[in-house]
């Protein structure tokens, strides 16, 4: 039986366009590429994610000589989140980097990670991936991943 999957997401030409609690969750992002340490990719990515209580938390990409034992600003964020806020759900979470001409997407671990937050949390977690000059937005982030890996 054929299935068609498909979904809604908006994209600002302008981070200006933003509604200004997204605008202020990508300079959040932005700025917390500013503390990654990638030496060996040059590319430094920040997250930032807003949580019910209003808290901000921050994240940003990590590398490691010992290549793959780093981690991307996503997961730095979210298992920071988990071991320390865990009852305090994620609204929303923004992804920047340097350098920042496109859109910053999160990659397919970070995607399976962001999933299953959202279903341990039982609420969606909106998705903010920023460019320098634009940013598309998901409202939840099963749209990432359709096929969610589950135990």
């Amino acid at each position: 039986m054929e299935q068609k999957f498909s979904f809604d997401y908006r994209h600002y030409d302008s981070l200006n366009d933003l509604p200004a609690e997204d605008r202020e969750l990508v300079i959040r992002a932005q700025e917390a590429c500013q503390t990654a340490y990638a030496p060996y990719s040059n590319f430094r990515v920040g997250a930032a994610a807003r949580l019910a209580s209003g808290l901000i938390l921050t994240g940003s990409n990590q590398e490691s000589e010992v290549f793959p034992a780093g981690v991307c600003a996503e997961r730095n964020l979210l298992f920071h989140h988990q071991a320390h806020h865990a009852d305090d759900p994620i609204e929303a979470l923004a992804i920047a980097s340097i350098p920042g001409e496109r859109e910053c997407y999160p990659c397919g671990i970070c995607r399976q990670v962001i999933n299953d937050t959202q279903r341990r949390q039982d609420s969606p977690i909106r998705v903010i991936m920023s460019g320098a000059h634009s940013a598309t937005v998901i409202d939840t982030a099963t749209h990432l991943l359709p096929f969610l890996f589950k135990l």
